[in-house]
């Protein structure tokens, strides 16, 4: 097991709400979790202590085996990647150099990359198909290139997880379905991934297992076709939401109703108050 997270409670100093209240959760190797909620809920707050960035006031997180709070920063490092929402860095990178930044688990205090370490760089560069960025300013990149990048760089630590924090949100559409099949195929090889999102068809796309972050810092979590459900999606976004199997697409997707209400009632209706 990847992560074992046993009774975890947490919250932020000055606020009466636990933002996450014994709330329990598991990944296996290899494995993709999405994880759904309502804003505020808490999706971040749990990655932040999934990552060591966060301390829980009570609770236990083990990672592949090691109590969390047993282990250094470094040693958290070279076993978890962290894919934030949204990075601006404080210095502009060549994204090679960028990308490199991912090694620095893997070396000695004060060393420098070596020559393996940019090879496996510019071969995991070469696997997403963004070669031709290397040589390119980080900062200058769209959002969409610099998504891809920060992923680039997540798979060069060489982790046993990946945490993605809604990667997707400020992303169009195309984009997002290209970070959601990089994600797949990170799965395939031999990663466990976690993946927060506000999109419940995301969690329906990368099929494996989903879990629900509660308001009451519960988690709900199993099989996505068990925790994905229309009561479930109605409860977490106070709207009516459908999954239906959609035949040309092969799969099952989540919908919404029209927005314009039905006219035809409404001049009904209008007819009877005369």
């Amino acid at each position: 097991m990847i992560y074992e997270i046993e009774n975890l409670t947490f919250s932020y100093p000055g606020m009466e709400r636990k933002v996450l209240d014994r709330a329990n959760l598991t990944l296996g190797e290899g494995e993709i979790l999405c994880i759904l909620g309502p804003n505020g809920a808490g999706k971040t707050t749990l990655l932040s202590c999934m990552a060591g960035l966060l301390v829980p006031q009570e609770g236990s997180i083990r990672l592949c085996g090691q109590p969390l709070e047993q282990m250094s920063e470094r040693d958290i490092a070279r076993l978890v990647g962290y894919v934030p929402q949204v990075h601006t860095p404080a210095f502009d990178y060549r994204v090679l150099d960028f990308v490199l930044m991912g090694r620095t688990p893997r070396m000695g205090m004060f060393a420098r990359p070596k020559e393996e370490d940019e090879r496996i760089c510019r071969q995991v560069l070469e696997s997403m198909g963004i070669a031709d960025l290397s040589e390119k300013s980080y900062r200058n990149l769209s959002g969409g290139e610099r998504q891809q990048v920060l992923i680039a760089r997540a798979i060069a630590q060489r982790p046993k997880a990946v945490l993605f924090d809604e990667p997707t949100a400020h992303l169009d559409y195309g984009n997002q379905q290209r970070v959601l099949r990089r994600v797949r195929a990170m799965a395939d090889e031999g990663f466990s991934v976690i993946i927060t999102t506000h999109n419940p068809d995301h969690a329906l796309l990368l099929g494996d297992r989903a879990a629900i972050v509660g308001k009451d810092g519960q988690i709900l979590q199993g099989p996505s076709q068990e925790i994905v459900t229309e009561e479930h999606l109605r409860q977490i976004y106070g709207i009516d939401l459908y999954l239906m199997w959609i035949e040309q697409l092969g799969r099952t997707a989540c919908l919404v109703p029209g927005l314009t209400e039905d006219k035809g009632s409404g001049e009904e209706n209008s007819d009877e108050g005369k």
